[in-house]
């Protein structure tokens, strides 16, 4: 058996045991082991991918399989991984082992939320190790269908109609990929369905064309791309702590990573051709996601609103088709994954304490649980890119990339993006300022405890990552980029 279908039966067996548990005790331990080896195989697979490629292997993937599973199509169990998958897959072990100490004390039906949620990791795992488009396609739609159950039974607010909208808007967008896969499929000779072998072929141009804005849409709807971007919102701030974890964490990081490995690998003629008109929508969605984020007084509103401008970023960087640049996109959903874990879940600890998430209700928390308000501080100078943490090393490496391009148009679009910047500062400062600091004007807030010891492990452990991305970027920047390379010479050649 090839050692990434773990990340397959692993979360499997999590399911089993979960279904087999008796009490809460039992579905707690069930989580705690097998998120518990889910972060030690990410670890062993992150060190192992190092040493293979410091020895010089130059494989464009590494520990590839493929068993047929329904030959009629083609259609293949094909796994593989590469510095991307390698770092995704870290990040969402990361999210998954932190998630599950987020919600140690949820209740009602602790059980039932366990089994949904270890469904929606297991579709996640299983879309970054997949090196088929039916098979990614498939965990893609696995990882969705649990949220519509997550955020309508778990969740608050108005949570009925964000679990439709997302589910709705989501579904569509699935409906462009199977197209857009069809689409790739017939094109280059209705034979394969494997990503690495359709790479090897000249799609036709024409295929390219029509087929590319598809693919993208598909998979940037999940992004937050402008003007599909509406389910985000609505969806974050209605879901329960650790769902909104993995869903602004991992979740959404899916319609990057398959923008850039599907439709620009696949479809290098296509990017050239609608590259600029994405780019345009790309660097609207990061201006306007920051903007709504000013005007916000819900916390998890703003924290939405920041991060459809961050994943606004990523595609931006991927469509500027610099080496530089998409390094940089990588490295933002990485640390974008990590800073809104950890914004989601703090925001979470704070609303289970004080029942409200109004900014203009909150004051003084930093005397009243420093704790929690010392990891909000931290999130939010990651958010706005501080040096020595994560977003700064993302942030330099997008812009720096981006500006690469020499021609008017592109150098335009980077300004405007960079402007993200100063409204994100504005943001993050003005929250923090006003419910960390000042004095507390409710008394109730005063009675108030500070975070539990399974809080702690969680908010910890975020910030040990973000920080250490921030302080030592080199070691992942140097693996995604020797991975973005082929995809990026690949579209090198069609401009």
């Amino acid at each position: 058996m090839n050692i990434l279908s773990l990340y397959v039966l692993i979360p499997l067996l999590m399911l089993l045991a979960l279904w087999l548990a008796r009490n809460v005790n039992q579905v707690r331990g069930v989580m705690l082991t097998g998120a518990s080896l889910l972060l030690a195989l990410s670890v062993w697979l992150t060190i192992t991918y190092l040493n293979w490629r410091g020895a010089g292997s130059h494989e464009a993937m590494m520990l590839t399989d493929s068993l047929p599973w329904y030959s009629p199509l083609h259609i293949c169990y094909a796994v593989g991984v590469d510095g991307i998958s390698v770092v995704m897959l870290l990040l969402s072990a990361i999210i998954v082992f932190t998630g599950t100490f987020a919600s140690w004390q949820l209740k009602p039906m602790t059980k039932e939320y366990f089994l949904w949620f270890t469904l929606l990791s297991l579709g996640v795992f299983g879309f970054f190790i997949s090196t088929d488009l039916f098979t990614m396609f498939m965990f893609y739609e696995v990882a969705l269908i649990p949220m519509y159950l997550l955020i309508g039974v778990w969740g608050s607010g108005k949570k009925s109609y964000a679990a439709m909208k997302l589910t709705l808007m989501l579904m569509g967008g699935s409906a462009f990929l199977l197209i857009g896969i069809l689409g790739i499929y017939y094109g280059a000779g209705a034979d394969t369905m494997n990503i690495l072998e359709l790479a090897e072929r000249h799609i036709p141009s024409e295929i390219q064309h029509i087929f590319f804005p598809l693919i993208f849409l598909g998979f940037g709807v999940l992004g937050a791309l402008f003007p599909f971007h509406t389910w985000s919102p609505d969806g974050h701030a209605s879901a329960p702590t650790a769902v909104s974890m993995l869903h602004a964490g991992v979740l959404m990081k899916l319609g990057g990573y398959g923008c850039f490995r599907v439709a620009m690998y696949l479809m290098p003629e296509g990017a050239a051709m609608w590259g600029n008109v994405f780019l345009i929508l790309t660097t609207i969605s990061v201006v306007y996601g920051a903007l709504s984020a000013v005007v916000q007084t819900d916390l998890k509103y703003i924290n939405a609103y920041s991060s459809v401008s961050h994943c606004g970023l990523v595609l931006f960087a991927l469509l500027m088709m610099t080496r530089i640049s998409c390094t940089g996109a990588i490295l933002q959903m990485l640390s974008h994954g990590l800073m809104t874990a950890l914004f989601f879940a703090l925001i979470g600890m704070i609303y289970g304490r004080t029942h409200t998430r109004d900014v203009r209700q909150l004051r003084g928390l930093m005397k009243i649980m420093p704790f929690l308000a010392v990891g909000y501080v931290i999130a939010g100078l990651a958010n706005l890119g501080l040096p020595g943490l994560s977003g700064f090393v993302a942030e330099m490496t997008v812009f720096v990339g981006s500006f690469q391009n020499a021609d008017v148009f592109h150098r335009t679009c980077t300004i405007i993006a960079t402007t993200s910047i100063v409204i994100t500062a504005v943001y993050i400062l003005r929250v923090v300022g006003r419910i960390l600091y000042g004095t507390c004007t409710n008394d109730a807030h005063l009675k108030l405890t500070d975070a539990t010891w399974d809080e702690r492990v969680a908010v910890i452990c975020l910030i040990i990552a973000v920080a250490g991305l921030g302080l030592a970027p080199w070691w992942v920047s140097d693996t995604i980029s020797q991975s973005v390379e082929p995809i990026v010479s690949r579209l090198a050649l069609s401009l």
